[in-house]
């Protein structure tokens, strides 16, 4: 037998290859995967391209739909109104005085006669000091100052007999003389008496210590059965005024001229506003306008005074505050949501005679929580769209509601809710389907297995 090495390579190599395969099998099977990649490919672009244009007629359609339908909005026309100005700053509330009571005399504080937030009137009694030492001093005073109209009295006498003896030549005029100094002496003595009859007396009302001012105690720093100087920084009690009370607030220096010109005219009125920063608590008057602009803030400080009456003000209370400068008579008003601002500034949306809005450029001038003053663009015979911007633009056409009624919501979001449900109820048919689908195949593979599992074959 010969030895043929190349064929047995060959085939050896073709084994390797695809082991139970001939060549041409293999070729057929590549071209069939081919063949189908290409259809799947096929009949996807086919998918994509009927969804494409199914939902471009979709969305054309809905905005052809959504461009007839009118918007509804709220409207409201301009009115003629006079506008006050304000300027706006933050202050603090101060009392306009504060006084810390102290004794003037030193002593054993025998009684206090008020109670911690009582409100007191000036001179009444707030503390008793022991009185005995100065009562008897001033009883002393008073002692001595009758001996000394006692001896004055006396020596009154005695320069009578002295003027009488010096006329008739019977005694020395210079003896007169010098009794006439005497009672001079004596007299001034008298004064010096009751100068100090005056202080002593004095020391003994010290003894009782009255309130200064009018207003509110606050709390008690000294008690009953302690010794008070009047050297003691703390003193006894605080009081202070709370009616009526100011506020000290400061505005920019920018604002200075507008101010000045103010307060040239009259008294500036001046609100304070509460806890809620809306509502104005309390409205006074401006009182004092500082002499300078504090450098290192570049603001002005100003003083307002209110009455209080209701005491919504409080010492040390930060406070909103707004200053009324001038009045802008006979303006343009309208409601501050029917102003709008685009990348062009502010406008509006005016309504025409056919409900076409077209949107107006608009000049505010100021401009508050609740109403604009407008100073160009706007007519008085306009309509100005308020609420229901949200797809409004310029050139559609709305319906204007009344104003006790809000707008409905536009259709065209519950109409893309009402597509996406139905988008989801048709998947979940097809989710559906599938599982049935799904449960089928796995139902008849079950049968399947079950056949093929079950007991031996019957032979024919």
């Amino acid at each position: 037998m010969l030895f043929k090495p190349g064929l047995d390579e060959t085939a050896k190599v073709a084994g390797d290859r695809l082991p139970g395969k001939l060549p041409g099998e293999v070729a057929a099977g590549g071209r069939r995967r081919l063949v189908w990649i290409v259809i799947t490919l096929l009949i996807v672009g086919a998918l994509a391209y009927l969804g494409w244009t199914a939902l471009v007629r979709t969305t054309r359609d809905g905005g052809r739909k959504h461009s007839d339908r009118a918007i509804p909005v709220l409207a409201a026309t301009p009115r003629i109104q006079d506008v006050p100005v304000y300027l706006d700053g933050v202050g603090t509330v101060r009392a306009l005085n504060t006084v810390t009571v102290r004794s003037q005399v030193n002593g054993k504080l025998i009684a206090v006669n008020f109670t911690e937030g009582q409100d007191v009137q000036k001179g009444d009694v707030l503390g008793e000091i022991d009185p005995v030492i100065y009562q008897a001093q001033y009883d002393q005073t008073v002692a001595k100052k009758a001996q000394d109209e006692a001896q004055l009295a006396n020596m009154h006498l005695d320069l009578k007999r002295y003027e009488q003896l010096a006329i008739s030549n019977a005694g020395s005029k210079q003896q007169a003389d010098t009794q006439r100094a005497v009672v001079a002496q004596q007299e001034a003595l008298v004064r010096a008496d009751q100068a100090a009859i005056d202080n002593a007396e004095a020391m003994l009302g010290f003894t009782k210590i009255v309130a200064p001012i009018s207003g509110r105690v606050g709390l008690r720093q000294v008690d009953r059965g302690n010794i008070i100087n009047a050297t003691d920084t703390t003193g006894l009690v605080v009081i202070t005024q709370l009616q009526p009370i100011s506020v000290q607030f400061s505005l920019p220096q920018q604002q200075i001229t507008r101010v000045n010109a103010a307060a040239a005219k009259g008294a500036i009125e001046v609100d304070v506003f509460g806890n809620d920063g809306t509502t104005v608590a309390d409205t006074g008057e401006l009182i004092g306008i500082d002499n300078q602009v504090d450098p290192t803030t570049g603001t002005l400080r100003l003083r307002a005074k209110f009455p209080n009456e209701h005491f919504q003000l409080w010492p040390g209370q930060f406070v909103n505050v707004r200053i009324k400068v001038e009045t802008l008579s006979q303006a343009t008003v309208i409601p501050t949501s029917a102003v709008q601002r685009g990348p062009l500034g502010t406008f509006s949306y005016v309504i025409g005679d056919d409900d076409i809005v077209t949107a107006k450029p608009v000049t505010v001038q100021q401009q508050d929580e609740k109403d604009a003053v407008i100073a160009k663009g706007i007519a008085l015979t306009d309509r100005v769209v308020t609420t229901g911007f949200a797809n409004l633009s310029d050139g559609a056409k709305v319906t204007i509601s009344q104003n006790d009624q809000a707008p409905t919501p536009d259709l065209a979001p519950q109409a893309r809710q009402h597509k996406r449900g139905d988008r989801r109820g048709g998947d979940g048919e097809r989710h559906g389907r599938r599982g049935k689908k799904d449960q089928n195949q796995s139902g008849s593979g079950a049968q399947k297995s079950g056949s093929s599992s079950g007991g031996p074959k019957a032979r024919p």
